[in-house]
């Protein structure tokens, strides 16, 4: 089952400190992401990967082109929806696992991975636990659960990233480089966890420069080069 289709996606930037000059990053991108695949877009760096995982979620406005995602029983194109729309589909739909945490400051790791569960009404007692669960799973140390995860090492906010993310049951989840700061028994785990997300059904498009990883979860490739914008004889 198609669970995200995206048709003649583009994107520029408008360098405004320089005159207004436009700045085309990527154009034409097309691809469809299925239920239980992982696909992973390939590239080297700069070529526009987190762009378009951005536009996916909603981040960076699209120039053209429409992503369309099922959402609640009918297809919703993010590329025009509303702000209400997109909060919606983040909600219940499509998640997402970036670099870096962001978090409100003094709030404890714990709570930082239960509040996806908690804003869609799971009680406080079965999100926590969910939270421990993922935490530990992670080898994030128990000391540190009910600390704010601001003073954590670049490892631990990641696997306090990962855990938020895979928390819940999002049937689409974006994966923007999520091993890039964890050692090999923690990257073991994630892939661990990809592949039980893949068992449940859920479709994943995900960035990730480590090779190893990259070859024990992807289903395909998608090379973005080839959305590269042509250049003007």
């Amino acid at each position: 089952m198609t669970a995200l289709a995206v048709s003649n996606l583009a994107k520029s930037f408008t360098m405004h400190l320089r005159g207004g000059i436009r700045l085309p990053v990527i154009e034409n991108v097309s691809f469809t992401l299925e239920a239980s695949e992982c696909a992973v877009l390939a590239g080297p760096s700069g070529v526009g990967k987190s762009s378009i995982l951005k536009m996916l979620y909603g981040n960076y406005a699209v120039d053209a082109g429409s992503i369309r995602i099922a959402h609640q029983g009918a297809t919703i194109d993010l590329a025009c929806a509303s702000p209400r729309e997109i909060l919606a589909v983040r909600r219940d739909t499509l998640g997402y696992v970036s670099q870096f945490l962001r978090v409100v400051p003094r709030v404890a790791a714990l709570d930082v991975v239960a509040e996806p569960l908690t804003a869609r009404g799971t009680p406080n007692d079965e999100a926590g636990d969910r939270a421990a669960a993922l935490l530990a799973r992670l080898n994030l140390p128990e000391r540190l659960w009910h600390l704010p995860p601001a003073t954590f090492s670049g490892g631990e906010q990641q696997r306090v990233n990962i855990a938020r993310g895979f928390i819940t049951d999002h049937p689409v989840l974006l994966l923007d480089e999520p091993t890039a700061s964890l050692d090999a028994a923690n990257r073991a785990v994630v892939i661990d966890m990809i592949a039980e997300k893949k068992r449940q059904g859920v479709a994943m498009l995900g960035i990730f420069h480590d090779t190893d990883v990259r070859d024990a979860v992807a289903d395909r490739l998608i090379d973005v080069t080839e959305f590269a914008p042509r250049q003007a004889a």
